[in-house]
């Protein structure tokens, strides 16, 4: 191997020198001959010799050198190979593929394996997978924990090449491949500490009392002042119990500062608070719920006291009776099992009619947009604020891009009546022209930009409204101008119905609109059997003296033969999964709106004894759309939202794409078991 070990660099420049010299003297030699010939041929001879004794030196002293160089090499390596061995610092050397090729004596120490272990790091240190090795980068970082205690990982390449480039005494070689060098830093107690001082760190809570007026109604006057006192005494007991502070900032309002770690403790007891104050009676008809809502990990105390007012209020806006935690980046719910208090008052939607009629009248044009796929409720409530801005003398315009089943007997209604514009109804491209700095957006029937009818024209539109009844989620409308969000109404269309009351005395409604917002309490409450209430009723009195009929609306609802097999096919085949929850599937073929023949399904199926809910799965444009209704037992909004959807408590659903009819029945079992095994579900 030495023979074919070559030197190079400054050591091969010293050792030709004396050659290089002589080669000058010969040039030296030649012009001594043209001065005097003696004393060229007498040069000429010192050059003889002296390359006779250079060549000899060099030929017998390179033998010397090379294996000097060798030995010297051999022996530095051997100290640097001692250092590496003795180093405080856990050291291992892996090839490309994360083998163990060798190893520090701090490192065998600590994962008691010897020098002779040759295996995959992975079977050492599960956490280092072949994938968090160097690939394309040069240099990676990963946090593990071993034996109880936490290391930082570091690794970098060491292309085999390198170690004959760097060198200045030995050529290059066409090397290819790498190894990894890796480090090991104990970083346990810095964790600890750092752990110890987040645990530390503010949270600043809300807590809102739901129902606080309707309570104390239902108990005796002489009682009411024991019933706060209780209700106060739950509240500062169990947040005492968590070294936090609690302040009374109105009758119905608390304010709780707690440590990080306290909230981690709620989370481990799922807020069981929530379930605690319910059981405080002394004999209140109605039991009290409350709301909470946690601002975590603000980058100032006012950030994260932003993060807790923006949480209660999402609480409140998802029903009540439910916890939320808010960060940065991240929003958590926890209950919210049981349903929203309607109001006895109706203040509160004659303020918002008022402030709607301020903003339509301020404003030249009304686009008037629902959900994708529009239904009968979000087609109706779509009416009633067309109705209110023709009222206003304002131009309005309803944004509706694919007409279903279900609202086309209401479209019907208008197309070719002399009594409408011909441009009433206009598709998402039209009404992108239209909008414009002096129109406003009215929203009805949603809450999620991502499904409404044109996302975009929530961002053409500076001023927008929103009139829900669903309960909000995670991503909701932002900088709205107006917004009514109401989850225990019925239906979007008796929340437009309240606001017609009060949006003025001259406004008149016609059969065709009546009809429509009828038809949109009368689907939505399934013919008045679910989540009615006093002003349910009241909404549809009103409707009935506007001109609404009961006949002609049962009319434009009767199905075609197809769907109504369809429908029955869906029940028929449905599987009763862990003999409480009913699923199937519905088809699409032959029928236009598949996706409302499912939700009706799903409805049909919860008059089976002993079905808690029902879910329906209807394969339509290369989604998997899903159905999911419940009576009072289950929340199917949790179970939707998990799965990335939405809803109410008892009406919910959600869409999956890039699976099969098969494949989402399993996600929705499984989602069902995870909930069961964590005892989100009984």
């Amino acid at each position: 191997m030495r023979n074919t070990i070559r030197l190079k660099g400054k050591l091969r420049r010293y050792l030709m020198a004396s050659l290089y010299l002589g080669f000058l003297l010969i040039a030296i030699n030649l012009v001594i001959y043209l001065l005097n010939v003696t004393s060229g041929l007498l040069l000429t001879g010192f050059i003889i010799f002296y390359f006779a004794v250079l060549l000899s030196l060099l030929i017998y002293n390179r033998q010397f050198i090379l294996n000097e160089l060798v030995t010297f090499a051999a022996q530095y390596g051997q100290i640097q190979k001692t250092l590496l061995y003795e180093l405080d610092l856990p050291y291992a050397i892996l090839d490309s593929t994360g083998r163990i090729i060798w190893t520090n004596r701090v490192f065998e120490k600590i994962t008691n394996k010897g020098r002779g272990y040759k295996k995959s790091v992975t079977t050492i240190f599960p956490q280092i997978t072949p994938d968090k090795l160097p690939n394309e980068s040069d240099e990676a970082e990963i946090k593990i924990t071993f034996e109880e205690k936490i290391y930082k990982a570091n690794f970098k390449k060491i292309p085999i090449q390198e170690l004959t480039e760097n060198s200045d005494l030995i050529e290059d070689s066409d090397l290819e491949g790498y190894l990894i060098a890796m480090y090991l830093f104990d970083t346990t107690a810095l964790s600890i500490a750092l752990q110890e001082v987040d645990d530390q760190s503010l949270a600043v809570g809300m807590i809102y009392l739901d129902n606080y007026d309707e309570a104390l109604e239902s108990v005796e006057e002489v009682r009411r002042s024991l019933l706060i006192a209780l209700i106060d005494r739950k509240v500062n007991k169990y947040i005492s119990s968590l070294d936090g502070i609690s302040r009374k900032l109105e009758k119905d309002k608390y304010m709780i500062i707690l440590r990080k770690k306290a909230v981690e403790e709620l989370k481990e007891h799922k807020f069981d608070i929530l379930e605690d104050v319910k059981t405080v009676n002394i004999g209140n008809d109605m039991a009290v719920t409350i709301s909470i809502g946690i601002g975590l990990n603000g980058l100032s105390y006012a950030q994260t006291n932003e993060f807790a007012r923006n949480a209660i209020d999402l609480a409140l806006g998802r029903g009540g009776d439910q916890a939320v935690i808010k960060t940065a980046d991240n929003i958590t719910y926890y209950g919210g099992k049981s349903q929203q208090v309607e109001r006895n008052t109706r203040v509160k939607a004659r303020v918002k009619a008022h402030a709607l009629r301020e903003i339509i009248t301020s404003k030249d044009r009304v686009l008037i947009m629902g959900h994708r796929l529009a239904d009968v409720d979000s087609f109706g409530a779509a009416i009633g604020i067309y109705r209110i801005a023709t009222t206003l003398e304002r131009k309005a315009h309803i944004v509706i891009n694919e007409v279903t089943t279900s609202v086309q007997p209401l479209i019907a209604l208008f197309d070719n009546n002399p009594e409408y514009e011909d441009d009433m109804i206009v598709n998402s491209q039209q009404a992108l022209e239209l909008a414009g700095s002096n129109s406003v957006l009215v929203v009805v029937d949603v809450n999620k930009p991502s499904i409404t009818e044109c996302p975009d024209l929530l961002r053409y539109c500076k001023s927008i409204v929103v009139l829900d009844h669903h309960r909000q989620g995670t991503e909701v409308i932002e900088n709205a101008t107006l917004s009514y969000v109401e989850v225990y109404a019925s239906s979007s269309c008796e929340m437009v119905s309240e606001v017609l009351q009060y949006i003025g005395d001259n406004i008149k409604i016609r059969n065709e609109e009546a009809d429509c917002l009828y038809s949109g309490i009368m689907i939505d409450t399934s013919n008045f059997m679910t989540k009615t209430g006093v002003r349910t009723f009241e909404a549809a009195a009103f409707l009935r003296r506007s001109g609404a009929d009961v006949t002609r609306v049962r009319k434009l609802f009767r199905e075609n033969a197809i769907e109504y097999k369809a429908k029955a096919d869906a029940v028929s085949q449905a599987e009763i999964y862990r003999n409480s929850y009913a699923i199937s599937t519905c088809t699409s073929e032959d029928i236009q709106s598949p996706t409302i023949v499912g939700a009706q399904a799903a409805n049909e199926l919860l008059d089976i004894k002993g079905i808690k809910a029902s879910f329906i799965l209807t394969d339509y444009q290369n989604c998997i759309y899903v159905s999911a209704r419940s009576i009072d037992e289950v929340n199917v909004q949790v179970i939707m939202e998990r799965m990335g959807g939405g809803g109410h408590m008892n009406v919910a659903g959600c869409q999956m794409e890039g699976i099969s009819l098969s494949e989402g029945i399993g996600a929705v079992k499984r989602m069902l078991d995870k909930m069961i095994e964590e005892g989100e579900l009984k």
